[in-house]
């Protein structure tokens, strides 16, 4: 007999179909984790800040920690007033207590831990505590904090859904006067015209000026402009720039409106060259001025020799008796008749003059004054 072939078991080929879609099943949920488009992103992700207590006292202490920053990256801690995680800190680092800050540097895996001390910042609450990037991409994340005992205010009012942006280059206006010569704060306006995209107007905007010298960070100090730009209009702003006394080099100007810095301007300030003047005749017055003096000292207490002040005295006393120019000719020869007339007139006079004085002073005697009875002297060329 021949025998037939019959349908086949079902045990031996048919699981086979049914095994290969169950473990095509069992590897869908890892595919799709694989492809799902936040996968590559979540080693990365935003960073985090988290606070050891939400409220301290000035004088306190907390512990701040993240993670998912960039690795080995240099941080600072601050705490920051008139600040909220959705609008950012409001004013810059002007409104954070700077100096009381501390800086971390995150480890390999981006992570970072730092003790903060608790501060009053020079602006109200709302506060947090901003950490940001010092170096590299800019990077920052706020936490909220409040701080206890610290004023309180409302926030600035937000200008809607109004936007600011230059529409024409940014330049700087206005000239040196003479006391900026002389270390006085240099100063300019800075004129730009900016132009509103958004569909709400924009009343009385705030901007912030930031200066910043060499490889410093700007400053940021708030200016507010008085008016109101119109949903697609724009209008020209001029806002005064002043620098610190005694300012000079190569500065850059920022301005900037809300998070977006709108334009930047460099402003070289010349040295004040009068300062410099003013030290240097100082350097050489004064010197001068001392020595002066001090030779005046030395003249004043150096020893004199005995009798000095008497001859200057008498010296000062005694003055020149005119003499009496002979008149104009050829004066005439001495004769010896011209020299005895002469010698008998001197002795007559030399003889008055004894007889006057013997009345005066007492050792004179009247026998032994000189007399006119007695023999005149003899004067050379006579017998």
């Amino acid at each position: 007999m021949t025998q037939q072939p019959g349908p086949a078991a079902p045990g031996r080929t048919g699981p086979r179909p049914y095994i290969a879609f169950l473990a095509l099943l069992a590897l869908l949920p890892a595919l799709f984790v694989l492809t799902a488009p936040g996968t590559a992103r979540a080693a990365d992700g935003d960073p985090t800040v988290s606070l050891s207590k939400k409220e301290a006292g000035k004088g306190g202490e907390i512990t701040v920690s993240g993670g998912n920053w960039r690795p080995e990256t240099l941080l600072m801690l601050l705490i920051c007033g008139r600040s909220t995680p959705e609008r950012g800190v409001i004013g810059g680092t002007n409104s954070c207590a700077n100096a009381d800050g501390r800086a971390v540097t995150t480890d390999k895996k981006g992570a970072f831990r730092k003790k903060l001390p608790v501060t009053e910042p020079p602006k109200p609450c709302p506060c947090v505590v901003h950490v940001a990037t010092v170096t590299g991409e800019q990077a920052m994340a706020d936490a909220v904090f409040t701080v206890a005992g610290h004023p309180t205010a409302d926030l600035p009012r937000q200008t809607g859904d109004g936007r600011l942006a230059v529409l024409a280059t940014t330049r700087l206006e206005g000239d040196s006067s003479l006391l900026t010569w002389f270390g006085a704060p240099p100063a300019r306006r800075l004129v730009f015209t900016v132009g509103n995209l958004g569909s709400a107007p924009v009343k009385d905007p705030v901007f912030e000026i930031g200066t910043a010298h060499g490889v410093y960070a700007p400053q940021w100090e708030e200016r507010q402009w008085r008016g109101t730009v119109a949903a697609g209009g724009k209008a020209r702003i001029e806002l005064p720039v002043e620098l610190s006394a005694g300012a000079h080099g190569d500065y850059q100007v920022s301005l900037r409106y809300g998070d977006k810095v709108l334009a930047e301007q460099p402003w070289g300030v010349g040295r004040p060259w009068g300062v410099m003047l003013f030290w240097v005749l100082l350097c050489l017055v004064v010197p001068a001025a001392v020595f002066r003096i001090g030779m005046a000292i030395v003249d004043k207490a150096r020893p004199r020799p005995a009798g000095a002040h008497r001859t200057r005295r008498r010296r000062a006393g005694l003055r020149p008796k005119p003499a009496t120019s002979p008149g104009p000719g050829p004066a005439a020869p001495a004769t010896a008749e011209t020299t005895a007339t002469t010698s008998t007139t001197a002795t007559t006079t030399a003889t008055t003059s004894t007889t006057a004085n013997t009345a005066v002073l007492p050792w004179f005697t009247p026998d032994s004054a000189p007399s006119e009875n007695r023999p005149r002297p003899t004067t050379k060329g006579q017998a």
